[in-house]
């Protein structure tokens, strides 16, 4: 059985629940400051929400209240859909402790749904069961948090070839060539993933990672950027050039700073680019990162406000 450090287990009866606008606050927001929520968002329309749903509380079920569900009708409930930018369904995000911290995007396999779903219990202070491949992966995120980044690389490739649509391997080979600096092998990496994990959270947190790092290479200098946006404070462009900047230079704290400041004086800004960006740093860095879980926070309360 699963456990959250001191959380209590939700009961059978309360694990899945139909969600709408009038009682998201409480059973999302509010709840998920006891146990992680796992939200689907989906229609009555939708072809793949009709495949994901019932395997999602499936998985839920196996987590023995680990995790709860929501499940919100995009149509019925436009409103949510437009403050959380759903853009297409299914879409599923975790919230824990009031913000988003995990999610994904299209209908996934089992056995992918069990890793995101012991991914949230993990982010959130529980554990989860792993496979016999678990130590050899985590050896390998040691070498590239060590900077042994080639080392790293070859350990995830030995790993591949045991288990080819192992997302977290998969995930560490493309975020090691980043580290190595070769940014065309990891895109090359990235483009040839198995249909089977192409969607998951590690490789979206990868592609993410790919994105950054491409546009550090463009990125300003910090100082000049910083005096441009304290000349004028309502310049946009340099403000987010200066975050582009701060995460190049590995100031990711300071670079969700810039970004929510541009989303808080003008949120619609380029097509809600300050948005997209603080999203694409979260998907990069590790659900549980301080960064990450601050930042989500704050911006979930300017959303919601």
């Amino acid at each position: 059985m699963l456990e959250l450090g001191g959380n209590t287990q939700a009961p059978t009866g309360d694990l899945i629940k139909e969600v709408s606008e009038a009682n998201f606050m409480a059973e999302v927001v509010e709840k998920s400051q006891e146990v992680p929520v796992i939200v689907d968002f989906w229609a009555p329309w939708c072809g793949p929400c009709k495949q994901l749903g019932p395997a999602l509380e499936e998985a839920v079920k196996a987590a023995k209240g680990a995790v709860v569900m929501a499940k919100v009708n995009v149509d019925e409930n436009q409103m949510i859909a437009g403050q959380l930018r759903i853009q297409s369904i299914p879409t599923v995000y975790a919230f824990w402790q009031g913000q988003p911290v995990d999610g994904f995007q299209g209908a996934l396999p089992g056995s992918e749904l069990k890793a995101f779903i012991d991914r949230v219990v993990q982010a959130a202070g529980g554990e989860a069961g792993g496979g016999g491949l678990d130590d050899a992966i985590e050896a390998a995120e040691e070498m590239l948090e060590q900077g042994a980044a080639t080392d790293a690389a070859q350990t995830f490739a030995a790993i591949l070839g045991e288990e080819p649509e192992n997302a977290r391997a998969y995930g560490g080979f493309v975020r090691a060539h980043i580290a190595m600096e070769d940014l065309d092998q990891a895109e090359a990496i990235l483009n040839g993933a198995p249909i089977a994990i192409s969607k998951s959270p590690e490789l979206e947190a990868a592609h993410a990672q790919l994105e950054l790092a491409k546009q550090a290479a463009d990125a300003g200098p910090v100082g000049d950027l910083m005096a441009k946006v304290e000349a004028d404070p309502d310049d946009h462009q340099a403000r987010f050039d200066l975050a582009q900047a701060l995460y190049a230079g590995g100031d990711a704290e300071g670079a969700v700073a810039q970004l929510l400041e541009l989303f808080r004086r003008d949120r619609e800004w380029n097509d809600g680019a300050a948005k997209a960006q603080l999203f694409t740093i979260f998907e990069a860095l590790k659900p549980n990162d301080p960064v990450v879980l601050n930042g989500r926070r704050k911006l979930s309360s300017m959303i919601f406000a």
